[in-house]
């Protein structure tokens, strides 16, 4: 499957177990980034297609078996999911690459990270447990109960579809609770064909439910639906600034994963070879569209020189073109909308004074939208390419003396997601960790993942945690029941006649 399909692929929404058209027949289209060609068309969910997911998750956690099946039957169905997505691998990453525009090679990665999840998941669904208290006096026993949420409202992005999903979906199953989904009009069908595996896997009717469709109606009804008890949201941070405002009919629990402008940060008795691989990965990976892009470079001054001379070569390089390509490292860009804000934001950089080094060009080709991997020199903290998400491939880079300037530089924007740190010196590489303000931070590597360790961000990074066992925080209640025990003391004697 090296060739975008003759003919697109046409898809149904998942509501109550049953593949569905939206109440008004109305559908659209998606067209591949790179190819120029339709190669999915989806039903456009309206408010009303909302309410009838909403209602069956609703009744699916009220009524149905999933909440309070047995912990190590929900494990089975969870795992069989990580299973079926190995075996479809190739089908799944062909089906994103057409829609995303990202590289096959990084898709088909991405669907191994993706299994991973639910692998992990199924494991958290045996210990989802709360807490005894024998130490209240004779007569009191205490026990904290952790109780699934309810229905959660997941509303995600169109970077990473399936992954991004599955750092949501699969806690939140093994949790008890159940689900409705609004994919990105972008990019839904790993979304779709991953309801399809989850029905194969066992899940009951009316558990995980997809609506496709535009965040206007769908999405801002799911967000403001009084029978959605919570809402995990992954985009940008000022829609997720909208989902907290439409969040607050019913105060339903809200967990952001927002946008991120983090830094990698250079120190000279680094080990500089090793830098420059993960720098020129952290900046164009996924081209650039990635919370977690290392869109900053902090180069420590002694070495700045040298090293960025070395990058612009490097970058220089990099293989950009068909994403269907094996050998393709930096793919086309999502739509026309994204890919005019990331030359917007070029030409915002040289008006300030930064010195474009390499790149930023739109590349001529017969079809598709592809912009050539960018440098900027010169940049100052202040200047908005230094500041702003530009969710492409554009580094900015600026210098740094010493640790406390590095710190300094990178605390300078409203977010706080991750960061890079690179030094031979563990002292400065951990004063460097804690001063930092972002949810992650890597010491001599960069955007490693594992579904064990928590992620999200600081600041206007977002709200909670995803992944790791502490997820479970996220789709659970705490409750609490006092059992009193033996004969209990009167409130008020009643006088003697």
């Amino acid at each position: 499957m090296n060739t975008p399909p003759t003919e697109p692929y046409s898809y149904q929404m998942l509501i109550d177990g049953q593949w569905v058209e939206a109440q008004s027949g109305e559908r659209y289209d998606r067209n591949s980034p790179a190819h120029g060609v339709t190669v999915g068309t989806y039903p456009k969910a309206g408010s009303e297609d909302v309410d009838k997911a909403v209602a069956a998750a609703r009744k699916a956690f009220d009524e149905g078996p999933w909440p309070m099946m047995q912990a190590a039957k929900r494990a089975k169905i969870i795992h069989r999911v990580s299973e079926i997505i190995r075996e479809d691998a190739s089908e799944l990453a062909y089906l994103e690459t057409l829609e995303s525009g990202k590289p096959i090679s990084q898709a088909k990665g991405e669907m191994e990270g993706t299994a991973e999840l639910w692998e992990y998941a199924a494991t958290l669904t045996r210990h989802n447990y709360g807490d005894s208290y024998n130490t209240l006096g004779e007569g009191m026993l205490g026990l904290i109960l952790r109780e699934p949420i309810g229905v959660v409202g997941m509303i995600t992005p169109w970077n990473f579809p399936l992954l991004i999903i599955s750092q949501k979906l699969p806690f939140a199953l093994a949790a008890g609770c159940t689900a409705v989904i609004k994919p990105s009009e972008l990019t839904p069908a790993t979304t779709l064909r991953l309801g399809r595996i989850l029905q194969e896997a066992g899940v009951p009717d009316g558990v995980v439910n997809i609506v496709t469709g535009f965040g206007q109606p769908a999405g801002a009804r799911i967000a403001e639906h009084h029978d959605v008890d919570m809402i995990s949201f992954t985009g940008s941070t000022g829609v997720g600034k909208h989902i907290v405002a439409a969040s607050q009919g019913n105060l339903k629990k809200v967990s952001l994963e927002l946008g991120g402008k983090n830094p990698q940060i250079v120190f000279a008795d680094a080990d500089l070879e090793a830098a420059l691989d993960a720098v020129v990965f952290g900046a164009y990976f996924n081209m650039g569209e990635c919370c977690n892009a290392g869109s900053r470079l902090l180069v420590q001054t002694a070495i700045a020189d040298q090293f960025v001379e070395e990058a612009l070569e490097r970058v220089k390089s990099v293989p950009v073109g068909d994403p269907l390509d094996e050998n393709t490292k930096v793919g086309a860009i999502i739509n026309q909308a994204q890919y005019e804000k990331i030359l917007h934001h070029v030409q915002s950089g040289q008006d300030e004074g930064a010195t474009l080094a390499t790149g930023g060009s739109a590349m001529r080709t017969d079809e598709g939208r592809f912009i050539e991997p960018a440098i900027f020199t010169g940049v100052k903290p202040e200047m908005e390419i230094a500041k702003s998400e530009i969710f492409g491939p554009v580094l900015s880079i600026m210098e740094f003396d010493t640790p406390e300037d590095a710190i300094r530089i990178a605390n300078s924007t409203l977010y706080g997601l991750s960061a890079g740190v690179w030094t031979s010196n563990v002292d400065q590489a951990f004063k460097v960790a804690r001063g930092v303000r972002a949810g992650t931070i890597w010491i001599n590597t960069y955007m490693d993942g594992f579904p064990e360790l928590p992620f999200g961000g600081y600041k206007e990074s977002g709200l909670g945690r995803e992944l790791g066992r502490f997820t479970l925080d996220e789709f659970t209640e705490l409750k609490t029941v006092q059992l009193h025990l033996g004969p209990r003391t009167s409130w008020w004697h009643k006088p003697e006649e």
